[in-house]
């Protein structure tokens, strides 16, 4: 059987078999066959890698664990036993003298933890710098508000008077003359407020 590259038309190289009826295409040639298979070799490598993992995770989970367990002789294994027993009881007792003291700690801490809970958390903290910070806006909206009120009195006051002032300086006599009597007690009058 012989086998050779035959070119179609669309440049397409595909392995035929000369022997085989009307030419028919047995596989593609492709890049595994030209000797460029770069994401088959990579796959393979994975696979192998992913094999020997297996075998190791298959190593570590062997029942070889069981080795360390005691084995003892029947006529023996009660004594053995009870001794096992009285070991973890003296254990027990230990513990729980520790557990107790670690209670006494624990108590002691509360009490300190109580105080630390006094003590403001960032965001008790942060809510009482923004309430703080909103008083000082709202004492700051109030004096501007008073200046502002302080100033329009003031400003209403002065215009008042400068109104009273001219009404007086204005005032003419039947001819149109300015009035000097009137002028000159009006001055009379602010010479006596000023001392």
């Amino acid at each position: 059987m012989k086998l050779y590259y035959e070119a179609t038309l669309t440049s397409e190289r595909l392995l035929t078999c000369n022997s085989s009826p009307k030419g028919s295409v047995l596989f593609e040639s492709g890049p595994r066959v030209l000797g460029q298979g770069f994401a088959f070799r990579r796959k393979q490598k994975i696979e192998r890698k992913y094999r020997k993992l297996l075998k190791k995770e298959r190593k570590i989970n062997s029942p070889q664990d069981n080795q360390f367990v005691d084995t003892y002789p029947e006529h023996l294994k009660h004594l053995y036993l009870a001794e096992e027993e009285r070991l973890k009881k003296q254990h027990k007792r230990q513990d729980d003298s520790v557990l107790s003291e670690e209670k006494l700690n624990i108590a002691v801490e509360s009490v300190t933890t109580e105080e630390k809970f006094k003590k403001k958390t960032s965001n008790q903290k942060a809510k009482e710098e923004y309430e703080k910070i909103k008083a000082e806006r709202a004492k700051k909206k109030e004096e501007a508000e008073k200046r502002r009120q302080q100033r329009e009195e003031a400003q209403r006051l002065y215009k008042q008077k400068k109104m009273e002032a001219y009404k007086i300086l204005s005032k003419k006599t039947k001819k149109g003359q300015p009035n000097l009597n009137l002028q000159m007690e009006f001055l009379l009058q602010k010479i006596q407020q000023n001392t």
